[in-house]
């Protein structure tokens, strides 16, 4: 078999396993498939690379989860994790208040002088790292508000409930890029992995700008959904659960 058939056997091979069981030894799956060493681990490179396996160093390699629809809407991540069954979490890295300056109180649509509270979080899924996550809001819009108190809990909730401010839209722009090493320690991926570059703005009913969020999601445990419709057409509803704090 040549590599791309090994991939195929190996995929067959994957469809039958649990997410975290793992591939025979690489001497046994070989004899087992018929093909060399070399061409195996070709094509468990190519698996590895498109998320269907996940290689831990020193340990092994293993199927992996299917990958989670990312639905380009606005609902919370925790609301996202909790639908698709698993326990979302997150950890928070840093938390400060800092002045906008030029290019965030643009997007803040605030003073450069004005406050701003910005966190960092990883957010998880069943203790799983999923995407690293740069939160900025307007201090003056959430005042109290700290680390601690997202470490656990979905942002738009807070808002909701403690501030009553309530984000129905906003504007969202994706694209590809590789992680980098600071990146890939926390999100536990290699050096220049695959993923996705999210940049959100989401504003209230009256316009007023609640955020600015990057998120860096991984991308082989993520793939991008979007619903399209014919220009003047009526879009039909989310079906699928989008990603937000």
């Amino acid at each position: 078999m040549n590599v791309a058939e090994t991939r195929e056997a190996l995929t067959d091979l994957i469809g039958g396993m649990r997410p975290g069981d793992a591939l025979p030894p690489e001497r046994d799956l070989a004899t087992r498939l018929s093909v060399s060493r070399t061409t195996l681990r070709k094509a468990i490179a190519d698996l590895v690379g498109t998320g269907r396996l996940a290689r831990r160093h020193g340990v092994g390699t293993f199927a992996a989860g299917p990958k989670l629809a990312q639905a380009l809407s606005a609902t919370s991540f925790t609301e996202d994790m909790r639908a698709r069954g698993f326990e979302p979490g997150s950890r928070t890295l840093s938390a400060r208040t800092h002045p906008a300056g030029a290019v965030l109180g643009r997007r803040l649509e605030i003073s450069p002088g004005a406050e701003v509270l910005r966190v960092h979080r990883l957010r998880l899924a069943d203790g799983e790292p999923m995407a690293i996550e740069e939160l900025h809001v307007p201090s003056a819009l959430v005042p109290g508000l700290s680390g601690d108190d997202l470490a656990n809990h979905s942002f738009y909730a807070l808002l909701e409930h403690r501030y009553a401010v309530r984000i129905v839209a906003g504007t969202q722009a994706l694209e590809p890029t590789v992680t980098t090493p600071e990146e890939s320690e926390l999100l536990g991926v290699p050096v220049h992995s695959p993923s996705f570059l999210f940049e959100r703005t989401s504003h209230t009913e009256n316009g007023r700008v609640v955020e600015f969020v990057r998120s860096v999601y991984r991308g082989d445990r993520y793939r991008i959904v979007a619903e399209i419709a014919p220009r003047g057409a009526a879009p039909p509803s989310d079906t699928a659960a989008g990603r937000t704090p």
